[in-house]
């Protein structure tokens, strides 16, 4: 991780290396906080642009609400306070991550009582599969473990200590050799990668699990449905099961850390290079964030 100079905390913006909390903050204790992903990129005109940054912090309180963490800062301060944090830091292109815990000050399972802390990092990071997996497709396994249940933990939300489940599935595949995971559910049926959401095409259809199959309603997810439509792919939201994986014409993953990345094997299944389609979604897609489409314009927030 490359250090810039300011984190915003609670209202200020602090030194790096002061940004810090007790070790008896609630949330490291517990997992009690929501987070989001937030890239920003140089555009052609040499202005940085945040992506979908207001829709990522609305997901922000919501995924709060979801969770009952009052979030103290309104929608539109959030947004102000990133861009000005990327201003203070001379950031070109970027990670963003806000994140709203329970701090100091309580301890048990009840957390209602905890002060709710808010802090925003950026930070420059290169790609999260790397440069030859957005080129070239990632290898992808199908985990023993399951997505968490609506009615366990709801998946809706990007909760800090949801992500355990998704660790222990991305330390299984890397440990077997592969790149990613992919997660079924519990009723077997197919939710999404690690902390991507997950597409496959077929016969020049594209299909996507849809939210109830525990899935996060991914902003990339959202971005790549939009594009496919534009390029004239029929989009399908449905249930997939594993052996939809293995008979795909083509698949891929999108995130915000991993943007559009092509998956070449499913757990020995080898779907081969990337496809027409993948290729496409993802070309128009690193355009759009470029500044290079008028049609995508409003998804770009500039500092």
């Amino acid at each position: 991780m490359e250090p810039v100079e300011w984190i915003w905390m609670n209202g200020e913006f602090v030194p790096w290396d002061d940004a810090q909390v007790h070790v008896l903050t609630h949330a490291l204790h517990y997992g009690y906080g929501v987070f989001e992903g937030i890239r920003a990129y140089e555009t052609r005109n040499g202005r940085v642009a945040a992506l979908r940054l207001s829709d990522h912090m609305l997901r922000l309180r919501r995924s709060g609400k979801a969770y009952h963490i009052d979030i103290p800062y309104s929608q539109q301060q959030l947004v102000e306070a990133t861009k000005e944090l990327i201003r203070r830091n001379h950031m070109k292109s970027g990670y963003i991550r806000p994140l709203a815990y329970s701090g100091y000050g309580e301890m048990g399972l009840n957390p209602l009582n905890s002060e709710i802390d808010v802090s925003i990092a950026a930070w420059p990071w290169g790609l999260y599969l790397g440069e030859e997996g957005i080129k070239q497709g990632v290898r992808a396994s199908i985990s023993s473990y399951r997505r968490l249940d609506h009615n366990i933990a709801p998946p809706a939300a990007k909760v800090s200590g949801n992500y355990v489940n998704s660790i222990l599935a991305k330390i299984e595949a890397t440990q077997a050799g592969f790149d990613e995971a992919i997660m079924l559910n519990s009723n077997g049926f197919v939710a999404d990668g690690t902390s991507q959401n997950l597409f496959i095409v077929r016969d020049r259809v594209v299909y996507t699990p849809p939210l109830h199959a525990g899935c996060l309603e991914g902003i990339t997810r959202d971005c790549a449905i939009r594009i496919a439509r534009d390029l004239g792919y029929e989009v399908r939201e449905t249930d997939l099961v594993r052996t939809d994986l293995f008979l795909a014409d083509e698949a891929f993953l999108t995130g915000t850390a991993a943007e559009i990345v092509p998956i070449r094997e499913v757990s020995g299944y080898e779907l081969g290079e990337p496809g027409p389609a993948t290729k496409k979604i993802q070309e128009v897609f690193f355009a759009a964030i470029k500044g290079e489409l008028a049609a995508y314009s409003p998804w770009l927030e500039y500092v």
